[in-house]
């Protein structure tokens, strides 16, 4: 089965682009918009309507194949990619990658993902979105070729364990995290909330003061709201290295904050994502590496999460390998192509590290419903609820995805058996 013809649109994505840098250096909430200039370049304003592309591939058989190219929230933060927009990109793939996809037999996903993952163009590689996008897209056109679900392309292409078991999802509450706490109680959500904590001012605290009254409330909520003890869902909260900026990045004092935390945890289970942000990959493994070991010498249990400047497969093996922290969110957008996350779910949970198949709020149903196919194949520890930040929708696309394709492959299994 080859590719007859390619097609791209412009799309938009579950939420927006932020400036983080200038949220960071204290830009004020105004409704939904922040207020001030955008430091981050590219940017026309703090927050702007995030955009994706739809790769649209046409086969010989007259099928359809999808993906989404889509960037993260914070696009240009932390060693990311600059911002992705639709009325830049679309010139460029017609004019560059068309050619390149028009004929391509889809007689394996794994060959053509590393081929365009790998392409240069005028010596730059392509736009980590537009190898994200490509990839799923290529992924579906060949499990449409070989009559097969995309997760049994990855098994078989990986000659991966048939491993038939739900995921943990994560949800994310946005800045409603009152109200959608409430939401993710009532679904049984695995993990919550996120949280959101990107602002001392408004959402940390001076002395983190805003945040332990928010972990307190937090599981106090739980155990008012839930129908039984059974349901003990894990606490995940990404504070985007505010806590290092109130103590100006002291381990000691970070970690003693995030022992504090734990307490008011009660009995919960505690993942802080990103503590600090060191502005560099080597200083923020080394930060991390620190803050990890004045917490085991505490006896503390709260686990800490890397992701800023740890965005790329190679970068996820270099803290998996430093053991600097005790999970990693594999950004799915930020890998390039989809193989990349197969690769670092793999590499996580071979070498003690849990394996959180991340994302951003800022992709699509389609992206998000090919990151489940991708979960599900490697079996990675929690993967998040995207896109969008109202919680509902971006929980029922994945979870509703991830149950259909485990009634596809158990009654498959049963036929077969």
């Amino acid at each position: 089965m080859k590719i007859k013809d390619v097609l791209f649109s412009a799309g938009k994505t579950g939420f927006f682009f932020d400036d983080q840098a200038a949220i960071k250096k204290g830009a004020r909430q105004d409704g939904f918009i922040y207020i001030g200039q955008p430091v981050t370049e590219h940017f026309e304003r703090i927050r702007q309507a995030g955009e994706s592309i739809s790769v649209i591939l046409i086969l010989e058989n007259g099928q359809i194949a999808v993906g989404d190219c889509a960037a993260v929230q914070y696009s240009g933060a932390g060693g990311r990619d600059p911002l992705f927009l639709a009325s830049t990109y679309i010139p460029f793939l017609e004019k560059n990658i068309k050619p390149l996809l028009v004929n391509k037999e889809l007689d394996s996903f794994l060959n053509l993902a590393k081929f365009f993952d790998n392409l240069e163009i005028e010596g730059k590689k392509l736009h980590t979105a537009i190898r994200y996008g490509l990839s799923q897209a290529l992924l579906e056109a060949v499990a449409l070729a070989k009559n097969k679900l995309k997760v049994e392309i990855i098994w078989d292409e990986y000659n991966l364990e048939h491993i038939i078991k739900p995921v943990p999802i994560f949800g994310q509450s946005g800045d409603d995290r009152y109200i959608n706490v409430d939401k993710m109680i009532i679904k049984k959500v695995d993990v919550l909330p996120h949280a959101l904590i990107n602002n001392i001012d408004q959402k940390l605290g001076r002395k983190g003061e805003l945040l332990r009254d928010y972990i307190g409330w937090l599981a106090s909520r739980i155990k008012k709201l839930r129908v039984d003890d059974s349901y003990n869902p894990a606490i995940h909260i990404d504070v985007y290295g505010t806590i290092g900026l109130i103590f100006d990045n002291d381990p000691k004092k970070v970690a003693t904050y995030l022992s504090s935390l734990e307490k008011l945890a009660d009995g919960f289970d505690i993942y802080i994502e990103g503590p600090v942000d060191m502005g560099a990959k080597l200083p923020q493994i080394e930060e991390l590496a620190k803050i990890r070991k004045f917490l085991k010498s505490n006896g503390s249990h709260v686990k800490i999460v890397a992701d800023e400047w740890c965005n790329t497969y190679e970068d996820i093996v270099e803290f998996t390998d430093a053991s600097c922290c005790d999970m990693v969110q594999i950004k799915t957008p930020d890998l390039g192509s989809i193989h990349n996350i197969v690769d670092s779910v793999i590499y996580c949970k071979k070498n003690g590290m849990e394996a959180y198949q991340g994302g951003t709020c800022n992709e699509t149903d389609f992206s998000a419903r090919c990151c489940v196919h991708l979960a599900l194949a490697a079996q990675a520890d929690r993967m998040l609820a995207k896109p969008g930040m109202g919680f509902d929708e971006g929980f029922q696309i994945v979870k509703n995805e991830m149950e259909r394709t485990l009634s596809v492959l158990k009654y498959k299994d049963e036929i077969n058996s």
